[in-house]
C-alpha cells in the first residue's frame, strides 16, 4: 500500500511522478490540444511532464504523495526560464508549435507582480476521489502565504474551474484563444 504522506519529490521519483501524472492528463483539454494523438499521447506526455519534473525537482517545488499517486508542481517565483532543448529533442515541431502559442496565451494572462505559480496538479485517477490533490496543492499555498505573495494556475478543464474555486481561488482572466483557458489566484 503507498503512503498518504506529503513529501518533496527527489529526482528517484521521477518515473513514479511522470507516469501519475501521463494518467492523470489522459483527457486533459491541454494535454489533448498539445499531443491530439492517442497513440502519440503517452511518449509525448511523459516528455513533457519529465520536462517540467526536472526543471522544478531541485527547487523543492514538487511535492508528492505515493510517489506519484498525487504530484503537485509549483514553480516560485524567483526562479529564471529553463531552456527547453529536450522538449525540441523529443517532441514534434507542430507540437512545440501549439505548446508555444499556449504558453504565450497564458503568459499574457498572468500578473506582473512576484507570485507562485502552480504549473501542475493531478492524481492518478485510481487514486482519486481521496482530496489529495487538495493535499499537495496546500504545501504550495502554504509557501505562498508565508511569503505574502500570491498563488496563481491556469486550466482549460471546465470541471477544476469548480475545484480549484471550491479551494478558494478565483477567477481572475478569460482567455479563449488557442482554447478556453482560466487563470485563477489565490
Amino acid at each position: 500500500m503507498q503512503s498518504t504522506e506529503v513529501r518533496v519529490a527527489t529526482p528517484a521519483d521521477r518515473p513514479q511522478v511522470v507516469a501519475g501524472l501521463v494518467a492523470a492528463f489522459v483527457g486533459d483539454p491541454v494535454l489533448r490540444h498539445l499531443f491530439p494523438d492517442p497513440a502519440d499521447y503517452p511518449r509525448f506526455a511523459a516528455a513533457f511532464f519529465g520536462h517540467l519534473f526536472d526543471r522544478r525537482v531541485g527547487l523543492g517545488t514538487v511535492w508528492t504523495i505515493g510517489p506519484g499517486a498525487s504530484t503537485a508542481m509549483w514553480q516560485p517565483p524567483t526562479t529564471e526560464g529553463h531552456a527547453d532543448d529536450d522538449l525540441r529533442a523529443a517532441l514534434p515541431a507542430d507540437a512545440l508549435a501549439r505548446m508555444r502559442a499556449y504558453d504565450e496565451a497564458v503568459h499574457d494572462a498572468l500578473p506582473t507582480e512576484p507570485y507562485w505559480y502552480l504549473g501542475v496538479l493531478g492524481t492518478r485517477p485510481d487514486r482519486a476521489g481521496r482530496r489529495f490533490g487538495r493535499t499537495v496543492m496546500s504545501i504550495g499555498l502554504g509557501r505562498a502565504a508565508a511569503e505574502g505573495l500570491p498563488a496563481v494556475l491556469e486550466t482549460s478543464n471546465p470541471a477544476n474551474v469548480e475545484f480549484y474555486r471550491r479551494a478558494g481561488w478565483q477567477v481572475v482572466h478569460t482567455v479563449d484563444d488557442p482554447l478556453p483557458i482560466w487563470v485563477l489566484r489565490q
